[in-house]
């Protein structure tokens, strides 16, 4: 089965395009897909005369590329979404540590990995979404309260299988202990309101719907919604709120979009100047309302739905836990029998 996975993988990335050779330029592996991004590359490159040659694909179908190619691939950087896909090509070798006083200064430790081998950009908390007229659930404050039995039948949340839900359980084995965690994982199968079905924007409209009670989702699905053109997706936003579980104690589940700088780069100073440049103000400002999302540099102002959401606490567990904590996190939702 795995042999056909990574035969699919491979199929896929040898079909994505090829690069054009230039001296000053850098090429960038991108799983993610915005238009403001293009407007940081272009702003980049007006800055240091590096353009920037985009290669745009899954994170899955990138890597794969990357593997592929080994020490003959043009990549410099791989930009992906969530640590436990930077992870991922992290224990695959894909990544060279970088030391760079800038990205340190400004990107908190916990954001970036341990030995500098990749660094968040952009953040997003995973909270939990409510009815807006009728507020939080009584007594729910923190993620593991939804593993009470007054919940059942009233929790929504993407497949367990997801990236989200696997780091959301790697954080939780770190910060509780295994044998907690898994207690939670399934406390929360036995509250599901439905087979865990969709994305993180389905949970929040089921919400909306009255479906279920409460949703699991990250904040930036609910930004978009709010930010929409279509009147029916703001009509959702409007239609529910989202409380920053755990408050009063360690703070919320945080994940992050990143970068790493490949171990058979050809451009290595340019992509360490352009990951540098990701977390100028200007840039970070960019990024994050790009996709409704956070800055990783403090003090930064954000301009988009998420704005005046900024105020909360965040777990501080470092961001690398995720990826390190994957596998048995894929194993307690699979004894707990949660889809």
């Amino acid at each position: 089965m795995l042999r056909h996975a990574t035969a699919s993988l491979l199929a896929l990335a040898t079909a994505l395009p090829a690069l054009p050779a230039m001296a000053d330029e850098l090429n960038l592996f991108s799983a993610r897909h915005y238009d403001t991004d293009l407007q940081l590359y272009d702003l980049f490159t007006e800055a240091t005369g590096i353009r920037v040659n985009l290669i745009e694909g899954s994170g899955d179908e990138l890597q794969a590329r990357i593997e592929a190619e080994g020490a003959n691939s043009p990549a410099d950087i791989l930009l992906t979404v969530d640590a436990g896909r930077l992870h991922r090509a992290e224990v695959a070798g894909l990544f060279q540590p970088v030391d760079s006083d800038i990205l340190t200064a400004r990107i908190p430790a916990e954001l970036r990995h341990p030995d500098n081998l990749w660094f968040g950009l952009s953040s997003r908390a995973r909270v939990i979404f409510h009815n807006a007229d009728a507020g939080p659930p009584e007594g729910l404050s923190r993620m593991e309260d939804l593993a009470d039995p007054r919940f059942e039948g009233e929790i929504c949340m993407r497949s367990s299988s997801n990236i989200y839900s696997v780091s959301l359980l790697a954080e939780l084995i770190e910060v509780l202990g295994a044998d907690a965690a898994e207690d939670w994982a399934r406390g929360i199968g036995r509250n599901l309101a439905r087979a865990p079905q969709g994305g993180d924007t389905d949970q929040i409209r089921a919400v909306a719907a009255g479906e279920c009670a409460v949703g699991i989702s990250n904040t930036y699905y609910w930004g978009r919604l709010k930010a929409s053109s279509n009147p029916a997706d703001v009509a959702v936003a409007d239609a529910t709120a989202f409380l920053f579980p755990n408050q009063d104690d360690r703070g919320t589940h945080t994940n992050i979009s990143g970068a790493g700088v490949l171990v058979n780069a050809p451009n290595r100073d340019n992509a360490i100047a352009f990951l540098e440049f990701l977390v100028s103000d200007t840039a970070q400002q960019i990024l994050a309302d790009g996709n409704n999302e956070y800055p990783v540099v403090a003090g930064v102002q954000i301009e988009g739905p998420m704005a005046a959401f900024t105020d909360f606490r965040s777990s501080g567990v470092n961001a690398s836990v995720f990826g390190l904590n994957a596998a048995e996190a894929v194993m307690i939702w699979d004894r707990a029998g949660v889809p």
